[in-house]
């Protein structure tokens, strides 16, 4: 049998490097930049005030206190927005509104709550104002290039989008970016015994949970992924839906039909063409195959093709497809390795990497040196979708070891 290590090499080797597209901004969450986003300004572009309140300098009321306050003319009002240039003469002052531009000369701001001042919204502007303290030179002013100085790398090659990086390029009057383009990704999936959930069952069939469940596997990785609908086990019907599902696809995964048992549709239709099916020694997940379609206009589409139960079919995608799927994308690994302790003892087959169940809970107490308990659930048969729900790791038992006492460390892939 094909080695864990083995197979997984061969599955990277099916995705080329990132691809660049410029996108809108604002449909660029969760894609990779490929370029630095560097300011073509600085922000704040101008001096601003972060209150609202009364734009003064700060020589003009020094002396104020509560008992002798002091009183200046109301020369001006600046809202957020003003886009005229105005200076404040000495002995004045202006209302000002937060992050509106700073009046040349004005060198601090006052909040209106240290004023007697009235910005209630029906309220008439005051033709003069009491202030009760003096103020520092600079308070309350956001200075031009305080966040970012004009020629800065806002954002390095390679960031991750999300919401603030998407209002920081927004913010920098960028509409679109340079990202990595998002792969195309079919999932089809196999079985005369599926039904469509929803629809009532017939005895010796099942509700079609795979194509749902990889569907939502590869949008989570960040691909767009499309299912087609399961196909009965026929060759021909198979094939044409292939075809079908190729014509705008990067990648085809399909699930089911790649055993050793009679009817195994995908294994039949693809077994003469450049696809190789393969064992790997892993549980679950041993019945394996990758390789090429050739589509009708005669473009080598990546394939693969994944067992049909759902605990093997996701955890195979989770060990072969997502890693490499994302690197393609110019996505980093989002699934975290920890050595973690194990709490209770397990036993594993002989000569295969189990990637067995687990549960890792910060609020146990932690074993040696530190490290998380990871508990194991669920007995290990592909069917077991349940215990796969309700795990949040996959505890990584190398082929060689058959039996493991609790207490003993292992790795973790932290799902």
């Amino acid at each position: 049998m094909r080695s864990v290590a083995e197979h997984q090499k061969i599955v990277s080797e099916l995705f080329g490097p990132p691809e660049t597209v410029r996108v809108a901004v604002a449909d660029a969450l969760g894609m990779a930049t490929v370029d630095d986003a560097v300011a073509a300004f600085a922000m704040p572009a101008f001096d601003n005030s972060a209150m609202d309140g009364y734009a003064v300098r700060a020589d003009d009321i020094a002396g104020a206190s509560a008992t002798e306050p002091v009183r200046l003319p109301v020369v001006d009002d600046i809202p957020a927005g003003r886009t005229g240039l105005v200076t404040l003469a000495p002995g004045t002052t202006a209302r000002i509104m937060t992050g509106a531009p700073l009046p040349a000369g004005a060198d601090a701001v006052v909040p209106v709550e240290l004023t007697d001042g009235d910005f209630s919204v029906d309220h008439v502007p005051d033709s003069t104002v009491g202030f009760s303290s003096g103020v520092e030179a600079g308070k309350h002013i956001r200075r031009e290039g305080s966040d970012i100085a004009r020629g800065d790398v806002a954002l390095p090659a390679g960031t991750v989008l999300g919401a603030a990086q998407i209002g920081l390029l927004s913010a920098l009057g960028l509409a679109d970016v340079a990202v990595a383009r998002r792969l195309r990704v079919v999932v089809l999936s196999t079985g005369s015994e599926l039904v469509e959930p929803g629809k009532p069952l017939q005895h010796g069939q099942i509700y079609e949970s795979n194509g749902a469940m990889l569907t939502a596997a590869l949008t989570e990785a960040g691909a767009l992924a499309r299912h087609v609908h399961f196909v009965p086990d026929d060759v021909a019907d198979f094939l044409e839906r292939l075809d079908e599902a190729s014509a705008d696809a990067d990648l085809i995964i399909t699930s089911g039909g790649v055993s050793a048992g009679a009817y195994e549709v995908v294994k039949e239709a693809l077994d003469a063409g450049p696809v190789e099916f393969v064992k790997v020694a892993m549980q679950p997940g041993m019945p394996q195959g990758c390789g090429h379609h050739l589509d009708p206009a005669g473009r080598r589409v990546p394939i693969i093709t994944l067992p049909g139960n759902p605990v093997s079919s996701l955890v195979s995608f989770e060990v072969f497809i997502r890693p490499p799927l994302r690197a393609a994308m110019g996505l980093p690994p989002d699934r975290p390795h920890v050595a973690a302790t194990l709490g209770s003892d397990i036993r594993s087959p002989e000569g295969k990497r189990q990637f067995m169940r687990g549960v890792v809970d910060e609020s146990l107490l932690p074993g040696v040196d530190g490290r998380l308990v990871v508990e194991p659930i669920g007995p290990p048969g592909s069917h077991h979708l349940r215990y796969l729900a309700g795990a949040n790791a996959l505890i990584d038992i190398p082929a060689a070891t058959t039996a493991l006492p609790a207490g003993s460390v292992v790795d973790v892939v932290v799902l």
